[in-house]
C-alpha cells in the first residue's frame, strides 16, 4: 500500500517556503496558479498519490511533450513553468523537507567502466596539482566528452585508443574557434601525458597531438566608446533589486577594469569606507591588489546593499537574486546580464567581434591610454605582473596608433 500523501499541505508548506526565502509576487502568482491546476486535475481524475509518473503524465497532457525525466533538457518558457512547481512538490514528497534547487537540465556524467580507473585518477591529479575549480570541472568536462565518444566507437581501453579516434574526435569541433581547439587540445595532451606516465597506456599519444600555436595579440576585445558605456548603463533598471546588483556589476568592470573572476569573489569585507578603497587577491594571479574606491561605484554598492541584496548567509558581495541566494559559481560569466543590457540599449555590435564582460575591461584600458596615462601605470591598474602583458591593449588605442603611422614618401624617398 502506497504512503498516505497530504498534497494540499504539501503545496501550502512549499508556497509559504518560496514566500519566506523572498521569491518574487509575479513568481508566486505563477507557482500558485500552476498548483491549483494540478490540484484539479488530482481531483478530477481521483488521484490520491502523486509520484514521478503522474506528474510526467501530467505535463504530457497540458503540452502535448514526452518527457523520460525531470532531468531532460527544456528551453520553452510555458513548458518550465508547469515542470519547476511539479519538481518542487515532487523533492518534498520525497523528503519530507523544503528544498529550493535548480532542476538539473543535463544526465549526470556516468564514466564508462574501462575507463573509470584512469579518469577519476585524473581528477585527483588535477587537485593534487592545484588546478582552479573552474579549470578542474573544464578539464572534466571535456575528457567526458571524449570518453563518451570512444564508448560509442567500441573502444575498450584506454590501450586502444589511436592517433585516429582522436582525430574523429576532434572533427565533431570542426565548427570551433582555433583558439577553443587549441584548448581541447591542451587538455588532450595533458590527460594522455597521464595515462602514459601511470602506466594506462603504452604509446606516447601525447606527442602526436599538434600544438595550436597562438598569436598573444592575434585577438582584439571590443573597444567600447563612451557614449555606447553611457548607454548600456542608462539601460539598466536601478529600481529593481537586480537591476541594482546588475548596474553595480558593469559598473566596476567599466571603471575599475575588474575581471569577471574578481567581481565575483568580492567580499563584503573587500570594502574600506573609512580609506575609500577596495582590496581584493586576484583569482587569476593571486596577487593583492588595492583600488580607490570612486563615488559612482561606492554609492551604487550601498544602494544595492541596502535595497537590493537579499538576506543571504553568504559572505560574497553580489549573489543570486532566486531562493536559496547563495554566491555564483565560479564559471558564471555574467555575459548573458551584459547581452540583455545591449539589446535593450539598442547598441549593435559589429559581427564576430567578441564583447563579453573582459571587453569592459579592455574599455577601461582605452580610457587610461586616451588620457595619456603611463603603460605602466595602467599595468598596475589592470593588476598586470608584467608591463608587456599591458602591452596589448596598444592596439586598440587607434588615435595613438595613427601618431606611430610612417610617411610612405619618406620611407622610400632615395
Amino acid at each position: 500500500m502506497k504512503n498516505q500523501q497530504d498534497i494540499h499541505k504539501a503545496i501550502s508548506i512549499i508556497m509559504e517556503s518560496l514566500e519566506t526565502q523572498g521569491e518574487a509576487k509575479g513568481t508566486m502568482m505563477n507557482y500558485r496558479s500552476s498548483f491549483n491546476v494540478f490540484e484539479l486535475y488530482l481531483a478530477k481524475h481521483s488521484i490520491t498519490h502523486v509520484d514521478k509518473e503522474v506528474c510526467l503524465d501530467y505535463v504530457f497532457i497540458k503540452t502535448g511533450v514526452s518527457l523520460e525525466s525531470f532531468e531532460t533538457r527544456t528551453i520553452e518558457k510555458n513548458l518550465n513553468r508547469i515542470i519547476r512547481p511539479l519538481h518542487l512538490l515532487l523533492t518534498y514528497l520525497q523528503t519530507g523537507k523544503f528544498q529550493y534547487q535548480a532542476r538539473r537540465t543535463r544526465k549526470p556524467f556516468l564514466c564508462p567502466e574501462c575507463f573509470r580507473s584512469e579518469f577519476f585518477s585524473f581528477c585527483e591529479e588535477c587537485e593534487i596539482r592545484g588546478y582552479a575549480k573552474a579549470t578542474i570541472d573544464s578539464n572534466r568536462e571535456k575528457i567526458q566528452k571524449l570518453l563518451t565518444f570512444l564508448e560509442n566507437k567500441a573502444v575498450k581501453s584506454s590501450d586502444e585508443i589511436t592517433i585516429q579516434h582522436i582525430e574523429e574526435f576532434l572533427a565533431t569541433y570542426q565548427n570551433a574557434s582555433v583558439k577553443y581547439i587549441g584548448t581541447i587540445l591542451y587538455v588532450l595532451r595533458n590527460y594522455f601525458s597521464f595515462l602514459h606516465e601511470r602506466g594506462y597506456i603504452n604509446e606516447e599519444v601525447h606527442k602526436s597531438l599538434p600544438k595550436v600555436r597562438m598569436m598573444r595579440n592575434s585577438r582584439l576585445c571590443y573597444a567600447w566608446k563612451r557614449e555606447e558605456v553611457k548607454k548600456l548603463l542608462d539601460a539598466i533598471d536601478r529600481c529593481s533589486s537586480q537591476g541594482k546588483r546588475d548596474y553595480a556589476i558593469i559598473l566596476l568592470a567599466v571603471r575599475l577594469g575588474l575581471r569577471v573572476s574578481d567581481i565575483r569573489g568580492l567580499q563584503l569585507t573587500s570594502f574600506n569606507w573609512n580609506r575609500k578603497t577596495i582590496k581584493l587577491v586576484m583569482k587569476k594571479t593571486g596577487q593583492e591588489l588595492e583600488l580607490p574606491l570612486s563615488d559612482d561605484i561606492g554609492w551604487a554598492v550601498i544602494d544595492y546593499l541596502k535595497n537590493g541584496r537579499p538576506i543571504t548567509t553568504s559572505d560574497r558581495l553580489f549573489v543570486r537574486h532566486r531562493p536559496p541566494f547563495t554566491a555564483f559559481g565560479e564559471t558564471e560569466s555574467f555575459n548573458r546580464q551584459l547581452h540583455r543590457y545591449i539589446v535593450k540599449a539598442g547598441l549593435t555590435i559589429p559581427p564576430n567581434i567578441h564583447y563579453g564582460m573582459h571587453s569592459l575591461r579592455g574599455s577601461f584600458a582605452r580610457n587610461l591610454l586616451e588620457a595619456k596615462v603611463p603603460l605602466p601605470v595602467i599595468s598596475s591598474a589592470l593588476g598586470h605582473q608584467d608591463v608587456n602583458t599591458t602591452r596589448h591593449y596598444l592596439h586598440i588605442d587607434i588615435e595613438g596608433l595613427r601618431n606611430c603611422a610612417l610617411d610612405p614618401e619618406e620611407v622610400f624617398k632615395p
